[in-house]
């Protein structure tokens, strides 16, 4: 969680943005539990941490992917904008395609027996 003057709110944007250029990034993502953010005026970049001594990133990324060349490419992309600073990169999540799982369903449904006869059990109120 950070603050930054209003002067340094374009250089999270400018990261922000440079994250998500970089191949097989699908979106920044803020942690288990939202805690990865710089808070800026009236708002928060998820997934970006920008301090003075450091800067921490945590990427979503499509599948499938090569996780360390990602990682890398979008150190480099941050390295250009924030200078020599240790830069942490967490990916946190990845995204599949939502057509990768063909579940068909069955065609015959004659053949399902129900689990049992509902008409032989005795409800409460006939048990008096």
């Amino acid at each position: 969680m950070t603050s930054l003057h209003h002067d340094a709110t374009r250089l999270v944007d400018d990261v922000a943005a440079a994250v998500l250029a970089v191949p097989g990034v699908a979106a920044l993502h803020g942690g288990e539990f939202g805690e990865v953010a710089t808070y800026l005026p009236g708002r928060r970049v998820t997934g970006i941490v920008l301090g003075d001594d450091a800067c921490r990133v945590h990427v979503t990324v499509h599948y499938p992917v090569d996780a360390v060349a990602t990682a890398d490419a979008v150190r480099d992309a941050v390295a250009r904008l924030v200078g020599a600073v240790p830069i942490e990169i967490t990916i946190g999540d990845v995204e599949t395609p939502h057509d990768t799982v063909d579940v068909e369903a069955p065609h015959d449904t004659a053949d399902v027996e129900a689990p049992h006869d509902t008409a032989d059990v005795e409800t409460p109120d006939e048990k008096e």
